[in-house]
């Protein structure tokens, strides 16, 4: 896998780099606009991770460029607390995911691999499952012919138990995930369980298959034939 940081911070840069090297990523790195700019011209790279204040421009118009012209790559936004605005048309312009300074670098690793998986997948393709089918591009889930009424939460939760199919997912990978900046709230944990449970419950009563498998002291796993 091919990672292009781009980050103009020189020791957040480093440790993102060392971090997915260590994780088998090839990483390459720009820390200006007009770097960055020629790199995505001339490149192709499976993740991007992009920040939006750079010397020379911003990262917004490299994001621009990039779905100008149809780069196949995750995106990753990182930026700082106060940049809402920058958030929102990061997302509406395409971006897969948004964390903000500082973060821990499991849960930009957690963000990476679950874009990933969610491109290997097909993000706009029907999604089937015994007679579970999601759309996720309509975000809807039936069974057979009856809408399974999720909210946006358990939703995007059991999207990514699918996407972690046969994985034990930790709780604090859900939180890291789901939950981005507000991961550490004391009461998270005990948040998780209830969208977990709310979720499963749900599941059962349509389908009679409990798919979400509770691994003690670990966390859940997505279990299908």
């Amino acid at each position: 896998m091919n990672a292009f940081i781009i980050e103009d911070e020189e020791l957040l840069q480093e440790e993102i780099s060392a971090y997915l090297t260590e994780r088998g990523f090839n990483c390459e790195a720009a820390s200006t606009y007009e770097k960055a700019e020629r790199n995505i011209s001339l490149f192709d790279y499976d993740i991007v991770i992009l920040d939006i204040t750079l010397p020379g421009g911003n990262g917004i118009e490299l994001l621009k460029k990039m779905k100008r012209e149809k780069k196949d790559t995750g995106i990753v936004i990182i930026s700082a607390r106060d940049s809402l605005t920058d958030k929102l048309s990061g997302l509406d312009l395409g971006a897969d995911d948004y964390i903000t300074k500082p973060f821990y670098m499991e849960e930009l690793n957690a963000r990476i691999n679950a874009i990933l998986r969610r491109r290997s997948l097909g993000i706009n393709d029907i999604i089937r499952i015994d007679d579970l089918e999601v759309d996720t591009n309509a975000k809807t889930v039936f069974h057979g012919k009856t809408e399974i009424t999720l909210t946006k939460k358990e939703y995007e939760l059991l999207l990514y138990f699918i996407i972690n199919k046969n994985r034990v997912v930790s709780k604090q990978s859900i939180l890291a995930h789901l939950w981005g900046d507000e991961y550490a709230d004391s009461e998270s944990i005990d948040t998780i369980y209830v969208h977990t449970m709310n979720l499963r419950k749900k599941l059962v009563s349509h389908t009679g298959i409990d798919y979400i498998k509770t691994v003690y002291g670990m966390g859940y796993k997505w279990v299908q034939g």
